[in-house]
């Protein structure tokens, strides 16, 4: 069995130039293949509300929802480094309110938890740290905060560069393990990546950073539609179509199940 990826093999992989993979996953099965696939970093993100629950957005996502897909997850991959999206509601209210809601996340099978925000989250990232849980920032674009950003744009722009760049590092000071870095300019990603001694993770942020992270529904084309920055890497979703229209006609022309598949000798 090849070794647990752990969040000092995360740091060593950034000083040695070693791009670090990162993926979706909601579920034992996916987690499972992609874990036997070599993929670095398993991210339970609360994009399972969009992909697999059929939210809109990823606002509506519980915590007791996050906890179903992140047990499955952990209890799927052997060697990938598990981090659990903390959805929104869990960590605003109070640093108790987020640290207990981390501490079900590490029960459920997390090995870290992720959560948006630069400088306006470091108190809470710090107090989840003093409770001996490891942390993943996540500034840029923030889905959680879609509405307050006007929907789903890039930031760190211009004059914004330097407050993203801000909030890079005071999401290291407060002591993260790794930040990601959602649509951001490739130059502003670059610069963060850098001046961190952390490893960044990049989705939609160019090649500059230390790793990259896509929606697995989206890097397999499981819908018609994904975002610009996504590069499609298998014809998943149109594969599994064509499974399921091939097992319906054999089922409308009685071609399936023959004898062959029948348990009497």
């Amino acid at each position: 069995m090849a070794k647990a990826v752990r969040a000092h093999h995360l740091k060593q992989m950034k000083q040695a130039g070693t791009t670090i993979s990162m993926l979706t996953a909601y579920d034992a099965m996916t987690a499972r293949i992609f874990d036997a696939a070599g993929i670095d970093m398993l991210l339970v993100g609360d994009s399972y509300g969009n992909t697999m629950l059929g939210y809109d957005s990823t606002v509506p996502v519980s915590l007791e929802e996050m906890l179903v897909a992140t047990r499955g997850v952990a209890r799927g991959a052997s060697r990938a480094f598990v981090v659990a999206d903390m959805p929104f509601g869990s960590y605003e209210s109070s640093t108790e309110k987020a640290v207990e809601s981390a501490v079900a996340l590490v029960k459920a099978g997390a090995n870290a938890v992720k959560l948006e925000g630069g400088a306006r989250s470091a108190h809470v990232i710090e107090a989840i740290t003093r409770a001996g849980i490891l942390v993943v920032g996540h500034i840029g674009f923030t889905p959680q905060s879609e509405n307050a950003l006007g929907g789903p744009r890039v930031q760190g722009r211009g004059d914004a560069a330097e407050k993203l760049i801000a909030d890079a590092h005071a999401v290291e000071d407060a002591g993260a393990i790794a930040v990601v870095l959602e649509m951001v300019p490739a130059e502003v990603a670059r610069r963060a990546t850098q001046e961190l001694d952390i490893p960044t993770i990049g989705i939609g942020a160019g090649q500059g950073t230390d790793g990259q992270v896509l929606v697995w529904t989206d890097m397999a084309a499981m819908s018609e539609w994904h975002p610009k920055f996504v590069q499609v890497f298998g014809e998943v979703g149109k594969a599994l179509r064509d499974a399921a229209s091939a097992y319906n006609e054999a089922v409308k022309n009685k071609t399936f199940p023959d004898e062959s598949h029948s348990f009497i000798e």
